[in-house]
C-alpha cells in the first residue's frame, strides 16, 4: 500500500517510500530552525549548519528530484544558516503542503 504522503508521481519503489520519509524526518529533527512559506509552491526551510551538513542535504536533494521531478530543491548557505528552497508546481501544492507538516515540530 503506497503512503499517502507519497505523490503517484514519485517513482521511488513502494518499499524504500518509508525509508525516504524517515531520512526527511531525521533530518528535520537534527536541526530544522524555521519553517516559511514563500508563497503556494515554495517552502523555505533553513536549518542551523552546525548541526546538519550542506552536504547531507544537497545529497538528499538530489535523491528525491530523481524520484519525484517536480520537485525543485535549491540549497544556500547565507552566514549561519543552511537554508533549503523547495519548489513545486500548483499541481503539486499538496505534496508541499505535506512536507510542511512533516517538518513541524511534534509532527
Amino acid at each position: 500500500m503506497n503512503d499517502p504522503r507519497v505523490p503517484d508521481a514519485c517513482t521511488l519503489p513502494t518499499a524504500a517510500q518509508p525509508v525516504r520519509i524517515a531520512e526527511f524526518g531525521d533530518l528535520f529533527a537534527a536541526g530544522l530552525q524555521r519553517i516559511d512559506r514563500a508563497g503556494p509552491t515554495h517552502l523555505v526551510l533553513t536549518f542551523d549548519p552546525s548541526r546538519v551538513p550542506a552536504d547531507s542535504v544537497r545529497d538528499l536533494a538530489a535523491r528525491e528530484s530523481l524520484c519525484c521531478s517536480f520537485f525543485t530543491f535549491t540549497v544556500t548557505e547565507p552566514p549561519g544558516e543552511l537554508v533549503l528552497d523547495v519548489v513545486v508546481p500548483h499541481a503539486h501544492v499538496q505534496v508541499l503542503d505535506g512536507l510542511a507538516a512533516m517538518a513541524r515540530p511534534g509532527a
